[in-house]
């Protein structure tokens, strides 16, 4: 049984490509949106020395602005999933393009610190509509035999946002000033809202049958809903996968240009390129990951296969002092793996997720993301000071570890779950 449904009273052969056309403009619209999304989460970074400068505050201050958006994203991240379930996931998603043009706006427009920080805070309130919103439509639309290749479409679209913000918003910079790279960022993110807006007919609205609002309690059926099933082991165990990958990745791409520098001395030209090929390989894997998620049930052997080998480069980084071409072959080998894991994750979640529940479900569980975005600084940084930089290296693996746990021993779906026919 398929997600999606053919039309009634049309051929198969026009059925079939009006659902693949329906599809392929549906992952387009969710991809850009997603794009934009990482556009807003890696604007600031870029940008710390001008708007520091600007306001005459330090470097923590400034940081601050991205403490709140991140506690705002944890705290509101599963109350909008429960929204995107109730009043659906296409009006969610145009609210949450609008806020954030409209607080990336007022950081850049109002005068005074306190207003940037303010502003950032809406930012992650915004920021908080994504996750529920995409993986809503994408498994409400897209064939099952497809979904891996969407989800994998959906997160290479965020990765390219987050490697394009950098360079875009400097040439912005420098045109404009800093001010101006934050106003190009809120027309980019209006503009999507519009687009979203006049294209948005292709997307459900709600996607429950009409009539019919998601349940508080248990089900007829006994499949738990609402808090008893975010508070359900697969989905806790799903939690804690999560917020391990941000603690691993975390480690990796903040932590590798300083660390390997401390360790080995590696110069950071060196490490740069290693950092990049690791990134830039992360996407390609996410696309290949799309492909063998579609091909195997097996997500969990996928993750352990890519989990192992991401180990391994940790390792290797942390006490071998590689030649630079031989860093940058392991670390770029290493992103392709980490990259392949990402649409079996997100097809593990969704093959434990009941009808109705996606929008909480992938809300609660992204916000291991938001909680690992925490933690991952300022343990890691503390680390640094310490003197202890190979320690930041085991800790990854150790989080890498825990995460294959969590996958591998995952219970199996039970047969008659929606989202795996």
């Amino acid at each position: 049984m398929s997600s999606t449904s053919e039309p009634i009273g049309l051929p198969a052969e026009v059925a079939s490509d009006t659902k693949w056309n329906r599809e392929t403009k549906v992952i387009a619209l969710i991809a850009v949106a997603h794009f934009v999304s990482h556009v807003h989460i890696m604007l600031l970074p870029p940008l710390f020395g001008e708007v520091r400068e600007a306001f005459g505050v330090s470097f923590i201050q400034i940081g601050l602005a991205l403490t709140v958006f991140n506690v705002a994203s944890a705290l509101l991240q599963t109350p909008a999933g429960f929204l995107v379930d109730r009043i659906g996931p296409r009006v969610m998603l145009t609210g949450g393009l609008l806020l954030g043009a409209a607080a990336i706006a007022a950081a850049a427009l109002l005068p005074g610190y306190w207003f940037f920080v303010i502003s950032y805070g809406f930012l992650g309130v915004a920021n908080t509509v994504y996750h529920p919103s995409d993986y809503t439509i994408l498994s409400a639309t897209v064939d099952h035999r497809r979904i891996g290749k969407a989800f994998s479409i959906h997160t290479f679209a965020g990765y390219l946002g987050s490697g394009v913000t950098p360079a875009l918003v400097l040439a912005c910079a420098a045109i404009w000033g800093w001010r101006g790279g934050f106003l190009f960022a809120a027309g980019l993110s209006f503009a999507i809202a519009l687009l979203v807006i006049v294209a948005g007919s292709i997307l459900p609205r709600v996607v429950h049958k009409p009539g019919q609002t998601p349940a508080k309690g248990p089900s007829s059926d006994g499949t738990k809903v609402g808090f008893g099933l975010l508070l359900s082991a697969p989905i806790l165990r799903n939690l804690l996968f999560f917020f391990c990958l941000a603690m691993a990745n975390g480690g990796i791409q903040t932590f590798t240009v300083v660390g390997m520098g401390a360790i080995h001395g590696t110069p950071f030209s060196v490490a740069n390129v290693a950092l990049s090929g690791f990134l830039l390989m992360s996407a390609g894997g996410v696309l290949l990951g799309g492909i063998i998620a579609d091909r195997t049930p097996h997500h969990e052997r996928v993750a352990a296969i890519g989990f192992a080998c991401t180990s391994t480069m940790a390792i290797l980084m942390a006490w071998v002092n590689m030649p630079a071409a031989a860093l940058i072959g392991v670390m770029s080998l290493g992103g392709l793996l980490n990259g392949m894991i990402q649409p079996s994750r997100d097809m593990m979640v969704r093959a434990v997720t009941p009808p109705g529940s996606f929008g909480k479900v992938f809300g609660f569980v992204s916000t291991g993301f938001n909680l690992g975005g925490m933690v991952a600084p300022l343990l890691y940084g503390w680390l640094m000071d310490q003197g202890e930089p190979r320690a930041i290296f085991m800790i990854v693996v150790g989080f890498i570890l825990l995460a294959l746990v969590t996958a591998i021993t995952r219970a199996k779906p039970p047969g008659n779950t929606a989202w795996t026919r």
